[in-house]
């Protein structure tokens, strides 16, 4: 059912769902020998090109697949989560190791506690924020069989007023 509301979308989700595959801008590049030595340069303007094996590589694992980082209030999420996870996992630590040692083995601790608690907090995220987009996905693609359903039910209606009968006057 997904590939047939896929094909049936709007197409003002296309351009949306394009623009958000487009690639990120890039910084501006050196121009000059130094950046001819380089790479090639393109005869319009001027540009390096660099042919990048590991984003050919990954583009192609991913496979268009959902993931935590491109979701935009997952990422922010998760990057919250885990500087909050090892900040509360280093005062943690270093309170509870501070009475029985000395501050130098305190701090040592700290930071481990600190560490541990960074990638576990940062596990946890991770695993909620996939389901989560999961779900996000499903909703929307839900919306957009709704949409299309009455798009549909809408052209399939006749006009209105096209099959009233004319009224009739007189006994």
């Amino acid at each position: 059912m997904a590939a047939a509301t896929a094909a049936d979308a709007p197409a003002a989700d296309d351009t949306a769902v394009a623009a958000a595959a487009s690639p990120a801008p890039r910084a501006p590049e050196k121009k000059g020998a130094k950046a001819d030595k380089k790479g090639k340069a393109d005869k319009k303007g001027g540009k390096i090109e660099k042919k990048s094996k590991k984003g050919d590589a990954e583009d192609e694992q991913d496979g268009g697949a959902p993931n935590v980082a491109a979701h935009p209030r997952a990422a922010r999420a998760v990057a919250r989560a885990k500087g909050w996870g090892g900040l509360l996992g280093f005062a943690l630590g270093g309170y509870l190791s501070l009475p029985t040692n000395t501050v130098v083995g305190a701090g040592v601790r700290a930071l481990v506690a600190g560490i541990v608690c960074y990638v576990a907090v940062w596990g946890g995220a991770v695993f909620l924020w996939r389901r989560l987009v999961i779900l996000e996905l499903g909703s929307r693609e839900a919306q957009l069989a709704s949409a299309v359903q009455a798009a549909r039910a809408r052209r399939e209606l006749p006009a209105p007023g096209a099959e009233r009968p004319a009224a009739r006057t007189g006994s």
